[in-house]
């Protein structure tokens, strides 16, 4: 029985991702900004108030969550908005890198101490984020921060290797959540996929970036 670690849990892929490992048999803690009552009824043990952008909120996750070792930590949390050039915001570009790019390296540095050998992350980053497969431009700073994710989560993989702790990037696919205005397959489907992408992580394939359907995405 491993104990997964959900940062954004309450609805959407996160949500799937508590039912999917708490339907197995695993402990499950879940952390979000505010509960839902599908995430309660998940069975989860739920952490509300966290904010991945603050580095007190993780040190209180880090309290909570006492002598419990992390065995897979899996980052959902994110935000998206839609720049173009026409319509340019620079709030929210810096926004979305402080939750989607910064807001992982905080989370995974601050939580390290409750990780070991043979621990596993997941961050859940996005084609988005491809340079190679951008063929479309606009949403500035949703690509901006999930590029910024992707070069991040290859440097952890160099980084925590020594440590036996490897790290996977992973794309959801197209999932019908608030975010993409309910666009896409059911996030209960995009979980079944990330959760086999992370049963095979190995550390041969620490730093590599997947598709939750299994193949290989480029940068």
């Amino acid at each position: 029985m491993a104990n997964v670690l959900i940062i954004g849990a309450n609805r959407g892929i996160g949500l799937e991702l508590c039912r999917s490992y708490s339907d197995r048999g695993e402990r499950v803690v879940a952390t979000c900004r505010e509960s839902s009552e599908a995430l309660q009824r998940t069975g989860a043990h739920i952490i509300e108030g966290m904010d991945v952008t603050r580095t007190d909120s993780i040190r209180e996750l880090g309290k909570q969550l006492r002598d419990t070792t992390v065995d897979i930590l899996v980052h959902n949390a994110g935000i998206l908005a839609r720049e173009t050039l026409d319509d340019m915001d620079y709030e929210s570009i810096e926004r979305q890198f402080q939750v989607n790019t910064l807001g992982p390296l905080k989370v995974v540095h601050g939580l390290l101490g409750w990780m070991r050998h043979g621990s596993r992350i997941a961050v859940i980053s996005s084609r988005m984020g491809s340079i190679q497969d951008n063929g479309s431009g606009g949403r500035y700073g949703y690509r901006i921060s999930k590029a910024g994710l992707n070069a991040l989560s290859v440097s952890l993989a160099h980084d925590l290797k020594d440590r036996g702790i490897p790290v996977i990037i992973l794309h959801p696919g197209l999932v019908a959540t608030r975010m993409t205005g309910n666009s896409g397959i059911p996030a209960s489907e995009a979980a079944t996929g990330l959760v086999e992408r992370i049963d095979a992580l190995t550390p041969e394939l620490s730093g590599t970036f997947w598709h939750a359907q299994g193949y290989q995405l480029p940068w």
